[in-house]
This record gives C-alpha cells, structure tokens and sequence, in this order.
C-alpha cells in the first residue's frame, strides 16, 4: 500500500519489522500479568497494529521517527481511543477493564455513536436493528484499523490528526456523519439483506474530515 501510494520502497519491510519490534517490547512493559487461555486476555495484542503501520507510512518510512512519535503519543489520553495495541490489557485501566479485553473504543466511542445515533439518525438506527447487529461493531471494526480499505489515505491522516489535536470524541462525530453520509445506501441495503456485506467488504467512501467535521 505504501508503495502504491509512493511513500515507501520496496525495500521498507525491513524497517517496518523492526519498528513492529521496537514497539511491541515497549508495549509489553505496560501490560498486566494476567493468564488466561482466552485470546483476548493474553499478554500479546491479539490483531495487526494498525495504527503503528499507518504512522510508519506517514513518517515515509522512517523507523527511528515512527518510533519517536509513537512512544510519545503513548502518554497522550488519545492513545487509549485511537491505538488498541497500546491500551490491551493496560496496567493504566483498571484490573477489572484490563483482564476482559474489551477495548475503550467500544465501551466509550461505540456507546456514545449508538446513543447520539438513536437521537440523530434513526432511520439508521433502526436498520440496524432489523439487519441483527449493531452499529458498534462497525465502529470498532473501522476504528481498530484506522479506517483502512474505507478512507482514502489521506482522510486517514486527517482522522489520526484530528483525534489527536482536538481529542478521541471527534471519532464519536465521524462515526456519526459516515453513518448519515452513507445512510441511503444503509436503508436501500437493508431492504436487500446486503447490509453487513456492504458496510465490512464492499464498501469504499470517500470523505473528507474537513467537510464533514
């Protein structure tokens, strides 16, 4: 992808592995000792760290910058929302929080899109409910990859910056006006049954923060 969008070359899978490296040793210093044979209460973050790949594509393919930045947004109140890696199973969350592996995405950002989402767009709201889930996994879906395959690349950029330099509640108002951007497509395709198909693998929007925010 960093290739595609000519800010890496092909030879950056090298310095991508080592930042991955770096970072996860960082991380496992922040983590609870908790054993547990269930995957999302192991030490190890259980997924891709997607915010780690997309600030190693906007420093260009920097290693020691990415590094940098990351572990300075590490003490930053925004990391929780928008780094899940950082924040699994945190000594910074309560023991209770940390051992269930449930991200703050879900039971912050997600709770708020639903509620304010029932009272802005309830058309959408209540498709949803007769598609049989939830606008709550969708948020998470998109948030814990950086909105990647469904922001271009540069409305990602503006989506980490803007929740970093004017906080995490801004990912409850994009949520919310991809939602009722999007919502005559949710309403045509919940009538088809298409709507979770639509919204995780054949979706591709454009929009920008700017506009919309």
């Amino acid at each position: 992808y960093g290739c595609y969008l000519q800010i890496l070359q092909e030879d950056a899978m090298s310095d991508l592995d080592l930042l991955m490296k770096h970072v996860k040793a960082f991380l496992s210093t922040q983590r609870i000792n908790a054993s547990s044979d269930l995957i999302s209460q192991q030490d190890e973050y259980p997924g891709h760290d997607w915010l780690a790949s997309t600030v190693f594509l906007i420093m260009a393919g920097n290693m020691e910058r990415s590094l940098h930045l990351l572990l300075n947004l590490s003490s930053q109140l925004s990391s929780a929302f928008i780094w899940p890696a950082r924040i699994h199973a945190s000594v910074h969350l309560p023991q209770e929080v940390a051992v269930s592996g449930i991200p703050p995405v879900y039971w912050c950002t997600a709770h708020y899109v639903e509620m304010l989402l029932k009272a802005e767009v309830p058309l959408v709201h209540s498709a949803f409910r007769m598609s049989g889930f939830t606008p709550s996994q969708m948020c998470l879906h998109w948030l814990t990859q950086c909105f990647w395959n469904y922001l271009d690349w540069t409305e990602i950029c503006q989506y980490i910056c803007t929740c970093v330099v004017m906080g995490p509640d801004y990912q409850v108002y994009l949520c919310l006006a991809i939602f009722k951007h999007l919502q005559p497509e949710i309403l045509e395709r919940t009538q088809s049954q298409e709507l979770q198909v639509f919204l995780k693998v054949n979706l591709s929007f454009i929009l920008f923060l700017t506009t919309i925010l």
